[in-house]
């Protein structure tokens, strides 16, 4: 074989090469796409942590206390939010106690809908749907009176943001270790009974936040009073003194 004819046969096995890998680099991305959208669906479910009892005084649906309080206080919340979790977990409490059980603030706890998984899809460019998913749930599980145990089971067992602790097959498994009605449970879940209602959360929450230069969670108002984010007790104190003072 003459010298050219030997380069040009290195060129066509070069080529070739290259075509192969090119064609396994692309294959190797799709496969690592495809596997990213549907792990959630197949990872397994794991431990579920169930927190001890904390009934909430006065229980009504997504809200607390003496409907006729004189302070109205409302959270805008996520149930991915790390910070939410050390609201519920540190300062709540300390709010249920002094001012709830006193009948003094009627408290409700609403969503901001989809925050937490919208700026994960924006980062990623990866659909998710784990906040809007997990306040579904909860609102669902409202229906059998067991919104508060919901919200807590699911703050038990979070850990993080985008990590799937409130993948479908979670919020299932946190509804049983509640023994919730499963059929009355799935029911409301596959017919999105509560889509309008989030809706509504989202958007009060956004005009709720509007003097703000930026949505975060968790966010409050007192009597229509904002509180961006969660400050400690007595900053909270502060605000519902003030507004207790202002009702008279």
């Amino acid at each position: 074989m003459s010298k050219r004819k030997e380069m040009r046969e290195k060129r066509r096995r070069q080529q070739r090469l290259q075509r192969t890998l090119t064609i396994g680099l692309i294959v190797a991305g799709a496969l690592l796409v495809t596997f990213a959208l549907i792990y959630p669906s197949i990872k397994p479910v794991g431990e579920v942590v169930v927190p001890i009892s904390n009934p909430r005084p006065m229980a009504d649906g997504n809200s607390m206390g003496d409907p006729d309080a004189p302070v109205k206080m409302v959270e805008y919340s996520d149930f991915q939010c790390p910070v939410c979790a050390r609201f519920v977990r540190d300062i709540s409490p300390l709010i249920v106690e002094t001012y709830i059980k006193t009948g003094k603030v009627y408290f409700t706890y609403r969503s901001l809908g989809n925050f937490i998984s919208d700026n994960i899809t924006r980062a990623t460019g990866i659909q998710s749907s784990e906040s809007r998913d997990a306040i579904e749930a909860a609102y669902c599980a409202g229906d059998q009176n067991k919104f508060w145990e919901y919200h807590d089971i699911l703050f038990a067992n979070q850990t993080g943001e985008g990590v799937g602790d409130f993948i479908p097959r979670r919020l299932v498994a946190y509804a049983k270790a509640l023994n919730l009605d499963m059929a009355a449970f799935q029911e409301c879940i596959t017919s999105h009974k509560y889509t309008d209602h989030i809706n509504q959360d989202e958007k009060d929450g956004k005009e709720a936040l509007a003097s703000t230069d930026r949505l975060l969670t968790p966010a409050f108002t007192v009597n229509g009073e904002l509180i961006p984010g969660a400050l400690p007790f007595d900053e909270f104190q502060k605000t519902i003194e003030a507004a207790l003072a202002a009702a008279g």
